[in-house]
């Protein structure tokens, strides 16, 4: 190995051993309450109470007899017991959150950490995360994993994902979106670098955790991605989909599905969600080639990224 390209690597990796060492530091403070904890420990006698401390989770067009109701329902006491039983220590869902928000915190100065609030949602798995300006609430009875009984139903391409595992990377993604910019146009190429910077985020914000886990593949999945990136962009070139504003492009290589849709036979081999994996490629590209602040990046038009990425598929 030239010396030249020894010294260029071992100070690279210094500097990001430095940059993780002074992330580390940052001090992070996460007030934890566990709505999910109270309300299955509660009893109906004590309503008032837990309504008291929880008053957004109390909404008025509810009455009294609806929450009395739903603290005894078999099904919800289920859900409650495993949901616990899942997550029974508030220290592992801080340890999971806090190198998170040291992240964000070194990127992005301005982040607050929020109040978190942990709560059941009936395995409402299409809101994992929701997040306003000052709570996170974070829905746990969507990551008891993969396999579990409650998400007979799913769809396993969402239920691959229920996992603790995924905590982390949903939560990034929660805070991705709300810092970057989303496009204005309907052109496949904006809308495919969207979610690149999204995942570029996760890159930054997350980089103890595979790529596989950052965008919600199997490693199986991710590995499928990596060796037909080349073709996946032929096709893409040759049909001339970069810039066009089909609206049935986010359903065939966006959205969350089982696989894409190129409509030839290797469809049911792909996983979906192609379309964010290329733009992550490209971003990626742009920021290996191009010295910009990640700040800057967030706003930057699709097609500017595109130009100055110099991206060229894996063979």
């Amino acid at each position: 190995m030239p010396l030249i390209f020894c010294v260029l690597l071992f100070s690279c990796k210094k500097s990001e051993s430095a940059i993780e060492k002074e992330i580390k530091n940052i001090p992070i403070d996460i007030e934890l309450q566990r709505f999910d904890k109270d309300f299955a420990q509660t009893e109906p006698e004590d309503l008032e109470s837990i309504k008291r401390k929880y008053p957004a989770f109390f909404p008025e067009q509810y009455d009294d007899d609806f929450w009395i109701e739903k603290m005894t329902d078999t099904l919800q006491v289920q859900l409650e017991n495993e949901t616990i039983k899942a997550f029974p220590n508030d220290e592992e869902i801080i340890a999971t959150l806090e190198p998170l928000f040291q992240h964000i915190k070194y990127y992005f100065p301005k982040f607050k950490t929020p109040l978190v609030v942990t709560a059941t949602s009936d395995v409402d798995y299409l809101n994992k995360v929701i997040l306003t300006d000052s709570i996170l609430i974070l829905e746990l009875d969507t990551y008891l994993g993969a396999d579990h009984e409650f998400y007979q139903g799913v769809e396993r391409y969402f239920a691959k994902n229920m996992r603790p595992s995924q905590l982390a990377p949903d939560v990034a993604d929660a805070y991705a979106r709300a810092f970057v910019k989303r496009p204005r146009r309907h052109v496949f190429i904006d809308q495919i670098v969207y979610y690149g910077k999204r995942l570029y985020l996760k890159d930054l914000w997350l980089p103890y955790i595979s790529d596989a886990e950052k965008i919600g593949y199997t490693e199986e999945e991710l590995e499928w991605a990596e060796e037909n990136e080349v073709y996946m962009w032929q096709y893409f070139i040759e049909n001339e989909l970069l810039f066009s504003s089909d609206s049935r492009l986010a359903a065939r290589f966006i959205n969350p599905a089982p696989f894409s849709k190129f409509y030839l036979e290797i469809d049911n081999e792909s996983p979906g969600m192609l379309g964010r994996y290329l733009g992550w490629q490209i971003v990626r590209a742009y920021m290996k080639n191009n010295s910009v602040d990640v700040r800057e990046l967030m706003a930057m038009d699709a097609e500017e990224i595109f130009n100055n990425s110099k991206y060229k598929p894996k063979k």
